[in-house]
This record gives C-alpha cells, structure tokens and sequence, in this order.
C-alpha cells in the first residue's frame, strides 16, 4: 500500500535548524504536488509549505523565509529544512499531497520541539 514515513523531528533550541524527511514508497511520486503540514497541541492541522510537480514552492506566512522545501523524485524524497525555530514551531510534522491531503496517507508524522 502507499505509504509516507517522515522522519527527521527532534528537540532543538530557539534558533536552531532542523530537517525533515518524507519517504513515500508505492506511489509515483513524482506526479503529485506535496507538501509538509504540521499540528500543534488542540490546534487544527495546517500547510506550510507545498512543492509542485515542477519544484514550484509555497510557504505559509509562519514559515516564510525560515524554511524551505524541496523534493528529490528520483528518491521518492521530500525534505523540509526548518531554520531560526521558533517555539510556535513545536508539533507533529506530516507529508501529504498537497494543498489537497490525501485522507488515508496520513502517516504518524515527526515530533518538532523547539524549547530552551
């Protein structure tokens, strides 16, 4: 079955970098926008940066201009490098299809801590 497994999520401090990866297996990757969503405890799940087919990306205001996205098709790989944490940034990191998620791809997503 298709399948997305992230990894990457850790504890940092405020002002540190992390990188996230999402391994997609049994799924022509290549055809599908993705993106990095993440939910923060009693918030709802949100998109904050998406990668088209053609390696266009989007951010969302939070993250703009602190992280970047990016995809390797010929892995079936995408990352999300997370630079200047922030606590705000602290959740569950998911990849899905993008801006549209694909309700059973859900994966168990990667814990981001930013504390101090």
């Amino acid at each position: 079955q298709v399948q997305f497994v992230e990894s990457g999520g850790g504890l940092v401090q405020p002002g540190g970098s992390l990188r996230l990866s999402c391994a997609a297996s049994r799924i022509i990757f290549s055809i599908y926008h993705m993106g990095w969503y993440r939910q923060a405890p009693g918030k709802q799940r949100e998109l904050v940066a998406r990668v088209t087919t053609d390696g266009r990306t989007i951010y969302a205001d939070p993250v703009k201009g602190r992280f970047t996205i990016s995809r390797d098709n010929a892995k079936n790989t995408m990352y999300l490098q997370m630079d200047s944490l922030k606590p705000e940034d602290t959740a569950v990191y998911y990849c899905n299809t993008a801006p549209t998620p694909t309700t059973n791809l859900w994966g168990q997503g990667t814990q981001v801590t930013v504390s101090s």
